[in-house]
């Protein structure tokens, strides 16, 4: 618990200014629909007529017209990149800092073995991102009262549990990278984020590479697909699940026996 404690310390500043962007930035989107909303079927039929940038996004399957329509592309893309971005940056420099900062002697000499502090960090990690994605579900269902509309419980739901998952997908493997990394792999982390997302729009315009919706975890947390079709699909979920338990089980495996300087 002493270990959490000092994770949770130490990266108490990122974690408040993350969740406060995207929280920030979902509740002005969910503010702006009702301002929006009578425009939005001319702009929905506009959307929906632009060829593979709308097969990118899923706007040709989605009615703007619709809180959940709009929020699933608005704040969908906010919470998709943002919680990524997020999750990433909390696994990928989680290990690598104590050789990056030259702390690592120092940790190592406490009566702890190596196990038991990846399994500290480890937790950490997951606290952050379960605490940021139950603060941004409040903001959001805050704000659809505060506009006046009915909740949509199930499409939100779903939404905002497909999103954690692909957090912790991205969080697991970037936290096996940071095992192997010795001077910090917070950069490839975020790439890894950043590619992910582009895979799946690679994945929505050709048909030709759809195979990517098994590597990306965008491709489980798709707005448009749990919005129309009222489900995850589990196949796909457990599939990113698996990539991020092997990154875990890869983390333990390295930093139980790495040289560490």
């Amino acid at each position: 618990m002493t270990l959490i404690r000092h994770e949770l310390r130490q990266g108490r500043i990122s974690f408040i200014i993350w969740t406060a962007s995207i929280g920030f930035l979902l509740a002005v989107c969910v503010f702006l629909f009702p301002e929006m909303k009578g425009q939005m079927e001319d702009v929905g039929d506009m959307f929906s007529s632009m060829g593979s940038f709308s097969d990118a996004f899923g706007m040709d399957r989605l009615n703007f017209g619709t809180l959940m329509g709009f929020y699933a592309i608005e704040c969908g893309n906010v919470l998709g990149l943002g919680g990524a971005f997020f999750a990433s940056l909390c696994g990928a420099g989680i290990l690598s800092k104590e050789e990056k900062d030259r702390t690592a002697e120092f940790l190592l000499t406490h009566p702890v073995n190596r196990a038991r502090i990846v399994t500290g960090k480890l937790a950490a990690v997951y606290v952050q991102i379960i605490a940021m994605n139950l603060i941004i579900y409040g903001i959001s269902v805050a704000s659809m009262g505060a506009i006046g509309e009915d909740v949509p419980w199930k499409e939100l739901n779903l939404l905002h549990l497909a999103y954690f998952l692909l957090q912790a997908e991205l969080a697991g493997i970037c936290f096996g990278i940071s095992a192997f990394a010795r001077r910090g792999g917070v950069s490839i982390g975020l790439g890894i984020a950043a590619g992910m997302y582009f895979l799946n729009l690679v994945a929505n315009i050709a048909r030709e590479a759809e195979f990517l919706k098994y590597i990306t975890p965008f491709g489980y947390a798709e707005g448009a697909d749990i919005v129309t079709e009222g489900h995850l699909d589990g196949k796909l979920a457990a599939i990113g699940l698996a990539f991020g338990a092997v990154g875990i089980a890869a983390a333990y495996g390295k930093y139980c026996r790495k040289d560490i300087r």
